[in-house]
């Protein structure tokens, strides 16, 4: 009878003291990307992701035609930026993830005339119909780069990008 006794004191200490060390124990801080940049600025100058986030690599992505009986007409630099963006959101909403866990972009421009300039302005206009908005505040970081041409001589636009969220 005393060795049981003994038996339920030293069970109901160690439950005080797991319970004791449970709430004594800090609350793990959310996994957040921190980003740093000009408040109106178009593109974040640091993303920082936090080691244990789920990291997403996604391939160039290209426009689809918006009739797919004529493959050639992609449409112009803003035209193809939409497909190709509306194209990435399904992808991640497909993996539970959205535009907003995207912390770094590449963008590749070819002018739409040889010898001429790549049409930034307008992949930056459909760019922030993305990014930076009350619905989707985060911005990514960006690189913007001209290339002399893509797979098809009507093709002005690719991205890839890298996306990270908490499991």
């Amino acid at each position: 009878m005393r060795n049981s006794k003994s038996l339920v004191v030293c069970l109901a200490a160690a439950c005080a003291l797991t319970a004791g060390a449970a709430e004594a124990a800090p609350a793990k801080a959310p996994l957040v990307v921190e980003r740093t940049g000009m408040p109106t600025g178009v593109i974040a100058s640091t993303a920082t992701v936090p080691d244990g986030m789920k990291t997403v690599y996604i391939s160039g992505t290209t426009p689809s035609p918006p009739d797919p009986a004529k493959p050639e007409e992609l449409g112009d630099t803003r035209a193809q930026t939409l497909s190709i963006l509306t194209k990435m959101k399904a992808t991640l909403e497909g993996m539970g993830m959205s535009m907003g866990d995207i912390v770094k972009m590449t963008v590749f421009l070819v002018a739409p005339t040889p010898g001429g300039k790549m049409d930034s302005a307008a992949m930056n206009d459909v760019f922030k119909t993305f990014f930076g908005t009350p619905e989707q505040p985060n911005k990514p970081t960006r690189s913007t780069i001209q290339i002399a041409a893509l797979g098809r001589p009507t093709m002005y636009v690719e991205i890839e990008a890298i996306a990270a969220k908490a499991p």
